[in-house]
């Protein structure tokens, strides 16, 4: 009999069982860890899918993530943290974008992207989101 997956942020899931899931359960695993941790979140769906994106990017190996998860902890945050880090980056330019009067094209996003997620630190990103 074999068990049901799980997922903790501090544990680097391995690549090839995280991308062999469905995109919905990677982000109903993440939900589940969040409600066992019952860490109180405004939406946890939401967290969730964002948990799961950063996941698919070290998964699929996007070199800026790849490299920004281990700085960041060699800094001081948990995986965890990191994940969160990474993916404040993606929510500042998902919003910038979607208030933006014009669309800037998937290449000129993603440089912008992998240039937030290489600049992060985790001092700065602790200032801003006001983390502990």
């Amino acid at each position: 009999m074999t068990t049901s997956p799980t997922y903790d942020p501090e544990i680097q899931p391995n690549a090839d069982d995280w991308l062999a899931l469905d995109e919905q359960e990677r982000i109903t695993l993440a939900e589940k860890y969040h409600w066992r941790a019952k860490i109180d979140l405004p939406s946890v769906k939401a967290h969730a899918a964002f948990h799961a994106i950063v996941e698919n990017q070290i998964a699929l190996n996007l070199g800026p993530v790849v490299r920004a998860i281990p700085r960041l902890m060699k800094q001081g945050l948990s995986r965890h943290d990191a994940i969160h880090a990474v993916a404040s980056v993606l929510t500042d330019q998902l919003y910038e974008q979607a208030t933006a009067e014009s669309r800037d094209s998937a290449e000129v996003l993603q440089a912008r992207y992998d240039a937030g997620v290489e600049r992060l630190n985790a001092k700065e990103w602790l200032a801003k989101s006001g983390a502990r």
